[in-house]
């Protein structure tokens, strides 16, 4: 049991639960990549649309997609992030879940948090947040890090959940 585990027993431990992590960074860049077409057809499908409305509306449409389209990214990540499964389409696909590590629930405010953090940190430096994730021991990025959250896989996460209520019980 590792040090890091010690000071937050309610986070899962790469040393003792190394299925929860495992492949996790190639998991999460497929399921960005899936997450930014999915959001790129979304923007074509808003923007045509915009554009069509903007003829009918003498440009006021054309207008209004300044705010349209980035509104349509936030409600994408709030309806993905803040569900119950807490994961966007991407990262059901890749078997990911977005837990917190806070204590606080994971809500639509708090998805839409994650995303614009990621977003800024990922613009600002890419290559940076990438180190990150590849020299924290839960392959954390800056944005989780900040926002107090923690990228795992689904499927052995709830395993991993069954194992520690059943050991709870047994206390």
């Amino acid at each position: 049991m590792s040090q890091d585990f010690a000071a937050r027993p309610e986070l899962p431990d790469p040393a003792t639960a190394p299925e929860l992590f495992e492949g996790l960074l190639t998991r999460r860049s497929i399921a960005g990549i899936i997450d930014i077409v999915l959001i790129s057809i979304m923007i074509g499908v808003v923007s045509v649309a915009g554009a069509i409305l903007g003829f009918v509306t003498f440009g006021l449409a054309w207008v209004s997609l300044v705010l349209i389209v980035p509104a349509s990214i936030v409600v994408y990540y709030a309806m993905t992030l803040g569900s119950p499964r807490r994961a966007t389409v991407g990262m059901q696909m890749m078997d990911l879940v977005l837990t917190p590590t806070r204590g606080q629930p994971l809500d639509g405010w708090m998805a839409v948090i994650h995303a614009l953090v990621f977003w800024i940190t990922f613009w600002i430096s890419w290559p940076v947040s990438l180190l990150f994730a590849l020299f924290t021991p839960r392959r954390q990025m800056i944005h989780d890090l900040i926002v107090g959250t923690l990228m795992v896989r689904r499927s052995p996460m709830l395993r991993h959940w069954q194992q520690m209520r059943q050991s709870a019980q047994f206390y």
